[in-house]
Formats: structure tokens, C-alpha cells, sequence
């Protein structure tokens, strides 16, 4: 019993570091969907461009976009990932 909740202890945590180390983002130009390791944990899973290959501008973005293209630069294109 207590080898049953040690292996699932460490599945959880294993699961867990796993959301917070890792990612997956969505290319700008071609739509392909990358894992990579995040520089710092961060609960969100899943990175993407809502500006992507188009003219727009931060100014143009709802507030929940501009977020949204903050952490895809900060994680994704920064990091020389998605160019």
C-alpha cells in the first residue's frame, strides 16, 4: 500500500513539474506546434501569436491579446524560438 501511494506521489509531482517546465507553441508562421522548456515556471501550458505574420501592433490588441503576445515574446520569440 504504501509503495502504491509513493509511485503515485511521484507521478503527481513528476505531472505537475512537468506543466510548470514545460510548453507547447503554436509557430506564428506556420501553425506548427512545438514542446520546449520554459525559462521559468509558469502554469500556463499552451503559447501563441495573436499578432502572428500580420501588420498589427500591440495598440491593436484587446488587453487579453496584448497578455497573450507578452508571454509568446517573453518565452517564445526571445528565446530565438519560432523565427
Amino acid at each position: 500500500m504504501k509503495k502504491r501511494l509513493l509511485i503515485f506521489g511521484l507521478l503527481t509531482l513528476a505531472v505537475v513539474a512537468g506543466r510548470f517546465w514545460l510548453g507547447v507553441y503554436i509557430h506564428d508562421e506556420f501553425f506548427e506546434k512545438h514542446i520546449f522548456v520554459k525559462h521559468r515556471p509558469i502554469w500556463k501550458w499552451k503559447f501563441y501569436s495573436p499578432i502572428g505574420m500580420s501588420d498589427k501592433t500591440l495598440d491593436d490588441l484587446s488587453p487579453e491579446q496584448q497578455e497573450e503576445q507578452r508571454l509568446f515574446d517573453e518565452f517564445v520569440r526571445d528565446r530565438g524560438m519560432s523565427r
